[in-house]
């Protein structure tokens, strides 16, 4: 406990357009190597950016929904660096005037406390290209695609205790971005990635230790694997007597280390110049009403309502409010259903379930809310049990039908007669004369035995409160 990790992330959220930032070449994931840069995205002679205006959209979006200060002038700039991904041999980004300014982000943490985690920045930028080393032996390729994608680099303040509390900030981040709207998030296909800035110091002391940055890490598992690594090592280090070197570092996975990349840059290393192609970002007040009348409610909005409104626990009501999509589809089910209740029970429960089994999108489920909600008022007014309603369910899913017409055809409408009830009680007692001797000696849990046959012997169609009401009363008949 000598020593406490304080780390900062940066993470690169792809921002959901069609085109480049600075030109009009397309954004499609999966084109072969090198049919999606244009002049512009190389840099040739005589070839002037223009700005995306849909990315400074969604850069506004981004930092209102971080209650984050949005610079009525900001202005782009030339990053000086040499590497075979970048053509031009610099990149177009943001330094010393970012479109969006300070903002911050609330977490809950694993203890249920909430946290706010400051962010220092988020700048817009163009993405570089890919270097391929598999494609050739001793080889390696160079695929431009990428090149100019736009980019909104979101930099957290050094606030995160832990690679936990860095797990959540950034699984925080991820849900945001795709509830804006602002990027699809598809962390395999490189949408949302992120750099890890890791230093630890004395407990207790506000020195700041050297840090180290784990350079792209696109899933959630490596950035806690690499972080968690990252602390153990610098302490091992600082613990034998040696001293941590500033520098940028990878994660492999397979060893589950990071090791060095090259030395770490410092900005003047970078001969940051504004960009003379490009003219400063101007942010009107006019801009911003436009950009607050098209926010949606926020996802922490979301979650405070559904607590209070729909009475929900905290994590079904984060589940919901996932994608916006999934709220989307849960608040039409509350309104064509009624039970707030029962409609996050089916969501969280089969819908997202089946959706898993059919690994496909959301978006994509083939049971719209308004028929399942159909199938929720027939739960409430008993027409079906539960447990017949997910039979119903899966039959909507895969072939399609109304939850009427499934009921109907199939015969599976709740038996809800007390004298048929009956019937299938006495028959299942008149069956099972030692557990009928173990209830009335006080053996209780056997009554479970008894409802489990009534309802196999109603192929599950018997409504499972009156069977448990008139068992117990016959059950505790005198004999």
């Amino acid at each position: 406990m000598t020593w406490e990790p304080v780390i900062g992330l940066e993470i690169h959220v792809q921002l959901a357009t069609s085109s480049k930032i600075f030109s009009g070449a397309p954004t499609t994931y999966g084109a072969p190597p090198n049919t999606q840069a244009c002049a512009v995205d190389l840099g040739l002679p005589g070839v002037l950016p223009v700005v995306n205006g849909r990315a400074i959209e969604l850069a506004i979006l981004f930092g209102l929904a971080i209650e984050a200060e949005i610079a009525p002038y900001s202005v782009f700039a030339r990053k000086n660096y040499f590497y075979p991904d970048l053509p031009k041999g610099y990149q177009i980004s943001q330094y010393e005037m970012p479109i969006v300014g300070l903002g911050r982000f609330e977490i809950r943490l694993a203890n249920g406390q909430r946290k706010f985690i400051r962010v220092r920045r988020a700048h817009l930028e163009e993405d570089a290209g890919k270097s391929v080393h598999d494609a050739y032996p001793g080889l390696s390729g160079i695929d431009l695609n990428r090149t100019g994608t736009p980019l909104l680099e979101v930099v957290s303040e050094p606030d995160l205790a832990s690679a936990a509390e860095a797990v959540t900030f950034m699984r925080g981040m991820h849900a945001l971005v795709k509830f804006l709207g602002v990027s699809d998030g598809n962390m395999q296909e490189g949408s949302f990635r992120c750099d890890a800035n890791v230093s630890i110091r004395r407990r207790g002391t506000n020195i700041l230790g050297t840090r180290t940055e784990i350079k792209n890490l696109n899933s959630f598992r490596f950035v806690e694997r690499a972080i968690n690594y990252e602390i153990e090592r610098q302490t091992e280090v600082l613990e034998t007597g040696g001293k941590i070197t500033q520098e940028t570092r990878l994660y492999d996975p397979d060893k589950d280390e990071t090791r060095p990349m090259r030395s770490k840059e410092d900005a003047h290393d970078y001969r940051y110049f504004p960009d003379p192609d490009l003219l400063p970002i101007v942010i009107t007040e006019a801009d911003l009403v436009a950009a607050r009348a098209a926010l949606p409610e926020l996802p922490a909005q979301k979650i405070a309502r559904y607590l209070t409104e729909y009475a929900l626990n905290q994590d079904d009501a984060e589940a919901l409010i996932s994608e916006r999509g999934i709220a989307a589809y849960f608040e039409t089910l509350v309104m064509e259903s009624g039970d707030p209740r029962l409609a996050a029970n089916w969501v969280t429960g089969e819908v997202f379930a089946a959706v898993n089994r059919a690994r496909i999108e959301f978006s994509r489920v083939p049971v719209s809310a308004r028929e399942l909600a159909k199938l929720l008022v027939r739960i409430g007014d008993n027409t079906v049990s539960r447990s017949i309603a997910k039979q119903v369910f899966e039959a909507m899913w895969s072939e399609g039908g109304t939850a009427d017409q499934i009921i109907a055809d199939r015969g599976l409408k709740q038996v809800t007669d007390d004298g048929e009830i009956s019937a299938l009680i006495n028959s299942v007692i008149a069956e099972s004369p030692e557990q009928v001797a173990q209830f009335r000696a006080g053996k209780e849990k056997v009554f479970s035995y008894f409802v489990g046959q009534i309802m196999k012997k109603s192929k599950g169609k018997a409504s499972p409160q009156q069977v448990n009401t008139l068992l117990l009363e016959k059950l505790n008949e005198q004999t």
